[in-house]
């Protein structure tokens, strides 16, 4: 069986900086066994694998998400890297995608290169957080709270998150699926990284579904609805930000590295 593929980097206007993803279409589902092979041989943070509705919309997919050792119950740059590979090579007329995923129905919209996905939001509480945390990072944070996913840790400037260096086996024994840690932007609203060893990555270039707990935090202590964002990984990216009532919308741009085809 031959297969569709793409790999785009997203979250960025230029190849060799954003995020990576790793793009399948597929006609039909086949067994999850085959999806974790293939997202493994891929070696990507993530791989989206996108089957036609079967509500028949040309511009409607079923959408899954996995990293290298696990299925992602949410993904942003594979989402956006998904929508980008519609729009540039099977729908070039359309100008909205919609996806059924196991986050519920998300969507994305192109105004130009910029392409908008709604996300869920998902608002992060104050915490305790775990005794060893600040050994882990190799700092002491200003800030901790908990999200339904991730620990997300606050620090008081970018410099702080520029030059962490947490110790990921460390990491790994968290009880949380990742570490988000963020601090205000010095020409950004905010930056971030993210980190994810359980999932199988160590960190994570650009981290859209991070920002569904990021988005709400910053719009509510800057006073603001609208925000820029950087992950600050060795790639970086930008995000266009916005707070929603229960939902947030992430931009970014996206640009093809390689086509090809899987074969099976």
């Amino acid at each position: 069986m031959n297969f569709p593929y793409f790999h785009i980097d997203a979250f960025t206007s230029s190849i060799f900086a954003g995020n990576p993803a790793g793009v399948c279409f597929l006609e039909i589902w086949p067994p999850d066994t085959v999806l974790h092979s293939m997202a493994a041989e891929n070696r990507l943070s993530e791989t989206a694998f996108l089957v036609p509705s079967p509500t028949g919309n040309s511009n409607h997919y079923d959408l899954r998400w996995f990293s290298p050792v696990m299925e992602i119950d949410l993904c942003g740059h594979a989402t956006l890297a998904g929508a980008h590979a519609v729009f540039q090579y099977i729908e070039p007329d359309a100008d909205r995608v919609d996806f059924d995923t196991k986050s519920g129905g998300l969507s994305v919209v192109r105004r130009e290169d910029l392409l908008i996905m709604n996300f869920p939001s998902r608002p992060a509480r104050p915490c305790q957080p775990p005794a060893e945390l600040a050994a882990i990072l190799g700092a002491g944070p200003a800030e901790t709270l908990c999200s339904s996913r991730d620990l997300m840790v606050v620090f008081e400037d970018e410099e702080q998150i520029r030059t962490l260096k947490p110790d990921c086996s460390r990491l790994a024994g968290l009880d949380y699926f990742a570490v988000i840690v963020t601090a205000p932007g010095v020409e950004s609203d905010f930056v971030s990284r993210f980190f994810a060893p359980r999932a199988g990555i160590a960190e994570d270039p650009v981290t859209g579904s991070a920002h569904s707990t990021l988005i709400p935090y910053w719009a509510a202590r800057l006073g603001k609805k609208e925000l820029y964002a950087r992950q600050l990984s060795a790639r970086g990216g930008e995000l266009f930000c916005a707070a929603m009532e229960e939902r947030v919308a992430i931009g970014g741009r996206a640009v093809t590295y390689l086509t090809g085809t899987i074969t099976i």
